[in-house]
């Protein structure tokens, strides 16, 4: 690795001081966790979890590891997000693989599960059947975390990338839950019939104009699950258009929301005949999700 880089990294090193080089480094460039971030990729590389990493704290790299770790620490440097660079991201306590189709699914993204289990808590036992469907599922983590805590429950989750789907469905198999899960290629609820208790959606709600601003790390996220029109609504826009038909009467849709955002969601959802609209703060305190319901009477109010 080049001191241009920030490190100076060579084979004799130790684990430890692999580390340390790689937390400095991470600091003066102003990541955000720089000693996590190290501890995560020099054990990525030498292929070490965190009580291994502790273990072989004096022992010294070969040249192979060296490259190996100075290879990471550059991605990392360039600003690549770690689930990047590791493939794989936690959401809800299950391993999600990533790759370069999928969305990193975040910790404010939980919100939704927990917005989507209080909707089924609230009709009724969580144990019983129920048909949810998961929108632009990308990775498959709203779907495989609600699919996880309901134990009866099957699902289907779209989105118009056919390597999107091939992630969640692996991802669906790791979890245990692919007898309960299916994949369909469509524009988010357009192939789908009739009849799901619940339908969640992460979908794409930046603002064309407003993606060039984005943090880094954000920007390594495939457009097309970040990109939400010129006012960052079309998905939303989409998502009423077809949810009124999807949603049996008394189920609930629960979508993220983007900052700024409720309002004028809730208003497109309610002139689509949805009501009831709950909104579910993040650990910020940002409302980031809305939590809304069909009637059993939508059909006179649909336009």
């Amino acid at each position: 690795m080049t001191a241009d880089a920030g490190v100076v990294l060579s084979a004799g090193a130790t684990v430890a001081q692999a580390r340390r080089a790689l937390a400095d480094a991470f600091r003066r460039a102003a990541l955000d966790s720089p000693e996590l971030d190290a501890r995560l990729l020099v054990g990525h590389a030498l292929g070490l979890d965190h009580t291994g990493l502790t273990l072989a704290g004096e022992r010294r790299l070969d040249v192979r590891e060296a490259r190996a770790v100075s290879a990471l620490a550059e991605r990392r440097l360039a600003r690549e997000p770690v689930a990047r660079i590791l493939g794989v991201k936690e959401f809800w306590g299950l391993p999600l693989h990533i790759d370069a189709a999928t969305l990193v699914p975040r910790p404010e993204t939980e919100t939704v599960v927990e917005a989507a289990l209080a909707a089924i808590g609230d009709a009724g036992p969580r144990t019983r059947a129920l048909r949810i469907a998961d929108l632009g599922t990308g990775s498959g983590a709203l779907l495989l975390a609600l699919l996880s805590e309901l134990p009866n429950a099957e699902g289907v989750g779209t989105d118009t990338s056919i390597a999107a789907l091939v992630a969640a469905r692996a991802n669906a198999g790791r979890a245990g839950v692919s007898h309960r899960a299916r994949f369909v290629a469509c524009d988010f609820g357009a192939a789908l019939g009739e009849g799901f208790d619940l339908v969640v959606s992460n979908p794409p709600y930046i603002a064309s104009g407003d993606i060039a601003a984005l943090a880094p790390e954000v920007r390594h996220d495939p457009q097309r699950a970040l990109d939400g029109g010129v006012d960052g609504l079309d998905a939303y826009r989409s998502i009423a258009a077809q949810v009124p038909r999807v949603l049996k009467a008394g189920g609930h849709l629960v979508v993220e929301l983007g900052i700024g955002q409720a309002g004028a969601v809730a208003a497109l959802f309610a002139e689509a005949g949805l009501a009831s609209a709950l909104l579910y703060p993040d650990l910020a305190g940002i409302p980031r999700a809305l939590r809304t319901r069909r009637d059993a009477d939508f059909a006179t109010k649909a336009p």
